[in-house]
């Protein structure tokens, strides 16, 4: 029952806040610093 718990309700929480924290992460990260691409724009 334990297994089942965090297989298929703990995991998936934590997957989709790793996921969308580094994605928030990345989008700070380009409003600040603009988005990638070749330098010299």
């Amino acid at each position: 029952m334990t297994f089942f718990v965090l297989a298929f309700g703990i995991w998936p929480v934590v997957a989709i806040g790793v996921v969308g924290g580094y994605g928030f992460l990345v989008w700070m990260f380009q409003i600040l610093y603009g988005p990638p691409g070749p330098p010299g724009h």
